[in-house]
């Protein structure tokens, strides 16, 4: 099984080219996910975020607010706090998920899409890094688009998030492939063809040892 870790900064387009890769054959999973599971009442990191951020983080219905909890983090400067508290039990799952899946299949390709693997240090946990990019004025365009809001406040928010993450330049350098999103979708997916042909062939030898 081939390991591979898919990132890329915010609006760039993550999730799409995940897609892109699920459709080939690749088993994708996105950390946002396990986050939104970790995040629900009962679960010991629901308990702590709770705790360390206060109750002004909950919505009525007793769920976590992520908005919130995610201007709280960056307008005070404790995303590091937040990191601290979340990225340990997503790594966790992600493991046991890449475990099931070369359980299963010796020859897969099982890829983990996150904002920051190359931020928190998790580099070594895989085999190769995808890193995706646009150009920056796509960003705002299309977190605006995602979040319906308008691209003045848009803009600001990518500029805020980004401050969390490495530079586009900074990621594509550690990158082992980088994938260009900011032209048509059959541009993009041209490039993840040929990434992912490339893929299969180097899991086929790690399942042979070679």
């Amino acid at each position: 099984m081939l390991r591979v870790g898919l990132t890329g900064g915010i609006a760039c387009g993550k999730s799409s080219v995940g897609k892109l890769f699920s459709d080939m054959g690749a088993h994708v999973i996105e950390a946002d996910s396990i986050a939104h599971e970790l995040y629900r009442p009962g679960e010991a990191v629901y308990k702590e975020l709770v705790e360390k951020f206060g109750p002004k983080i909950l919505r009525q219905d007793g769920e976590i607010d992520r908005a919130s909890l995610a201007t709280m983090a960056f307008d005070e400067g404790r995303v590091q706090e937040l990191n601290k508290i979340v990225h340990p039990s997503v790594i966790r799952r992600q493991e046991q998920w890449m475990y099931q899946v070369g359980a299963k299949d010796p020859y897969a390709v099982a890829m983990v899409e996150a904002a920051l693997i190359l931020e928190a240090g998790a580099r070594g946990r895989f085999d190769k890094i995808i890193v995706v990019s646009c150009r920056p004025e796509q960003k705002a365009e299309r977190y605006a688009q995602r979040a319906g809001i308008p691209e003045e406040a848009a803009r600001a928010e990518v500029e805020r998030r980004g401050k969390a993450q490495l530079s586009d330049e900074e990621k594509a350098h550690r990158a082992d492939f980088v994938i260009d999103n900011s032209g048509p979708l059959e541009f993009t997916r041209h490039q993840a063809e040929r990434i992912y042909a490339e893929l299969k062939v180097l899991a086929k030898r790690l399942a042979f040892g070679r």
